[in-house]
């Protein structure tokens, strides 16, 4: 054989095992990603990102570990996988770099579906809430609605949902905090004239601290951008996204997130009453 045939086949078998990775590529990453579900399985664990914000989730100054909204709901998820759970504390400005990574398989952290979230991470199509944004300002700072922020400083979390429509739909000057303790500390000390987050950390910190909040209030008449609470999952992880459906239209259907939302002072939506009453006429 010719060196030049030699090295005409050598380059040919080569772009042709390139070839054949590059299609097959999408495949294998399919099934690595839809393995997820059998691997928590046999792990016997799934671990789960939570906030703990104050709203959703704290730590027990008992026991130190995470107790709350988010983290019943994640130990339900364990139950009805029959594994034991990992819970994980996670800030906005991590959560999705957490999930990318591997550090946890879902996310339960107080993220709303977005569209733009949507294209990198895949998320249970039923939601387990709906859930709008609320503004804490100072009682004497004039602010009413939501157009009255145009051109001033608004303290936000980072990677919070509301970040967008205040600066695109309102004109305001977003200040992006670690979460939202610290936003609410910022407005505190003036750094804004408003702190924008999630309506039940706002209404909560409103009732339960009264009189550490006593010159400020939450004056808009209707929420920001009321959005679909969701678990969020890695890409492509399909096999993950349908058995958590169904453990999220069973929670639905037996009632458990309008129990939890009222153990936790945080009354059901309507949404939620909803998808109550539509997944109770069902069989499982």
């Amino acid at each position: 054989m010719s060196t030049f045939t030699s090295v005409f086949m050598a380059r040919r078998n080569y772009l042709c095992n390139v070839m054949f990775a590059a299609l097959t590529l999408p495949i294998s990453l399919a099934a690595h990603a839809d393995a997820t579900l059998d691997k928590i399985r046999e792990r016997g664990k799934i671990t789960v990102g939570v906030l703990l914000d104050g709203t959703y989730g704290s730590i027990d100054p008992q026991t130190r570990k995470p107790v709350g909204y988010s983290v019943e709901l994640a130990e339900s998820l364990a139950r009805h996988l029959g594994v034991r759970l990992e819970t994980v504390v996670v800030e906005p400005s991590t959560r999705v770099q957490f999930l990318q990574q591997g550090k946890v398989d879902a996310l339960i952290a107080s993220m709303q579906y977005t569209k733009e979230r949507s294209e990198i991470l895949s998320y249970v199509p039923t939601p387990f809430e709906e859930i709008g944004g609320s503004a804490m300002v100072r009682k004497d700072s004039g602010i009413k609605n939501w157009s009255d922020l145009r051109g001033k400083p608004v303290c936000v979390s980072q990677g919070s949902n509301y970040t967008k429509p205040l600066v695109e739909q309102y004109g305001a000057q977003a200040k992006g905090f670690k979460g939202m303790p610290e936003a609410l500390l910022a407005l505190r000390g003036g750094n804004c004239v408003a702190s924008v987050h999630v309506t039940p950390g706002i209404q909560a910190r409103l009732r339960n601290d009264a009189a550490q909040w006593r010159d400020y209030e939450s004056p808009m008449p209707e929420q920001l951008i009321p959005s679909p609470s969701v678990i969020w999952v890695r890409k492509g992880e399909n096999n993950v996204v349908a058995a958590l459906d169904k453990i999220v239209q069973d929670w639905h259907r037996s009632g458990f997130l309008i129990a939890e939302g009222n153990k936790h002072d945080m009354p059901p939506s309507r949404t939620l009453l909803n998808l109550h009453e539509k997944f109770k006429a069902t069989a499982p």
